[in-house]
């Protein structure tokens, strides 16, 4: 069976967390250590958004150190996660857009 070259995957929007170490110009509180980032990425597969997020947060002055991918909305919803409104809202952000979203920062401490 061949594939069909204009026939491309559908872009699907991924829930990732990222841990992020310090980097000069970061922008994370001077006492933080580093910071964990949940980000909606577009993407025809978790890899391909785990790359772009990768990409975009690396031109963002920040240090990605890594990355765990926790599906599609379809996916978490499938596996008992509660998704509110304000979440649904973002994701459809990310897949209209074809962007990377952070929706959540949260830094770390000593």
């Amino acid at each position: 069976m061949a594939k069909d070259p204009d026939k491309k995957k559908p872009q699907q929007v991924f829930t990732l967390l990222v841990e992020i170490g310090r980097k000069q110009g970061d922008g994370l509180p001077d006492t933080a250590t580093g910071a964990a980032l949940v980000v909606y990425a577009s993407g025809v597969d978790e890899a391909e958004a785990v790359r772009e997020t990768v990409a975009i947060l690396k031109q963002a002055d920040t240090a990605p150190l890594d990355v765990s991918g926790y599906g599609t909305l379809d996916e978490r919803l499938a596996e008992g996660h509660e998704i509110g409104d304000d979440e649904k809202e973002l994701m459809q952000r990310a897949l209209d857009e074809n962007a990377v979203i952070v929706a959540q920062m949260t830094p770390f401490y000593d």
